[in-house]
């Protein structure tokens, strides 16, 4: 029944930077695994966002206020295109996570700029956003988010793992949903890629040329937060200061270090992964045929890379999700997950000035 129908824009701004993950889905009410997602498109940063973006992390509190505005209206602006470009002219509300620029949970701090008014009042559509806030005030990591997603719309997976700016898994576990941030992913490769003259590790053929370093990923193992049972999560805070000084003090070649890393990051996948597992694998990461062929290697189980259209998008879809629950006032946070002293449905709604 059309009654029975939502159609949500939902937006995701990942960590590596990629651009602005749009997409238009349609959920059925009485069965959310039930979607189609009718139209997606990444909107690439300009050179001057993907700075502003990279540099929000050193920014003052009052320039962190004019960016949230500023890239609200951009996010805004994005949508009306998406919408323009693919004629979209039944919308009940747009879904988006914004952009983290920092994410340190244990301080009481998360913040994902994108203003959630300047969207609503850019496209003059009701807006759901800020995902993350309220399971901070509630003790919780904030993330991860997309677990909720997984249980309900990717439930014939024994685990879900995501792998972006980094890596996270979801899975069941004494009918709990358990999730967490594995290890850096893009993030990290996507650095040395770009100092070769790459804008990323094309199917990791740069990683799989490179020079195994076994002193510099023996060192990269005895990291703490390998050792730390979840809830636990990560941010760019957190490279900055266990990663990218290790990778930086060994002055061995990009293409050495993308090699050593990717390795790495298999390492640190596989030991959460038991043996037989049925792993669904999406984000850019899925793509690096180096990365997923060495998973593998540490451990035999069953990868399954979805389409094209899933890979690149479940981020965005799952957000989309996490606004129509949020909509209905369902829960869409697991305290299982993050930590948080409850179940809850989390998100901002906003509406259009008129």
């Amino acid at each position: 029944m059309e009654k029975d129908l939502i159609y949500v824009i939902g937006l995701m701004s990942g960590t590596s930077l990629d651009g602005i993950d749009l997409v238009y889905v349609e959920f059925d009410k009485n069965k959310y695994s039930n979607f189609n997602i009718i139209h997606s498109k990444t909107y690439s940063y300009t050179g001057l966002w993907k700075s502003k973006l990279q540099q929000g992390i050193n920014l003052s509190k009052d320039e962190v206020r004019s960016l949230d505005v500023e890239y609200g209206v951009l996010l805004g602006e994005t949508v009306n295109a998406f919408v323009d470009e693919f004629k979209i002219d039944k919308i009940h509300f747009v879904a988006s996570h914004g952009h983290t620029i920092f994410h340190q949970p244990d301080k009481g701090i998360t913040l994902q700029v994108g203003n959630g008014q300047e969207l609503a009042n850019v496209t003059k559509q009701k807006i759901v956003c800020d995902f993350r806030t309220q399971d901070v005030k509630l003790g919780g990591q904030g993330a991860p988010l997309v677990p909720i997603g997984d249980e309900l719309l990717f439930s014939e997976y024994d685990y879900c793992l995501n792998l972006g700016g980094f890596a996270n898994i979801s899975f069941q576990r004494d009918g709990k949903r358990i999730a967490f941030d594995i290890c850096a992913v893009n993030i990290v490769l996507n650095k040395y890629a770009q100092q070769l003259g790459f804008e990323y590790d094309d199917k990791g053929k740069i990683a799989s040329r490179g020079r195994f370093l076994l002193q510099l990923e023996s060192d990269l193992r005895f990291i703490s937060y390998y050792k730390e049972k979840p809830p636990k999560s990560l941010g760019l805070e957190w490279v900055q200061k266990e990663i990218f000084p290790r990778l930086e003090s060994s002055k061995r070649k990009p293409q050495d270090l993308l090699r050593t890393f990717t390795d790495h990051i298999a390492w640190a996948i596989a030991k959460e992964l038991p043996k037989g597992a049925k792993v669904l694998v999406t984000g850019g990461g899925a793509f690096n045929e180096y990365l997923i062929y060495k998973i593998k290697y540490f451990k035999d189980v069953s990868v399954i890379i979805p389409d094209k259209k899933l890979i690149e998008f479940k981020e965005a879809l799952i957000f989309a999700f996490l606004g129509l629950l949020r909509v209905g006032n369902q829960v869409n946070c697991l305290s299982s997950v993050t930590g948080a002293q409850e179940d809850h449905s989390s998100g901002n709604i906003f509406y259009a000035n008129n």
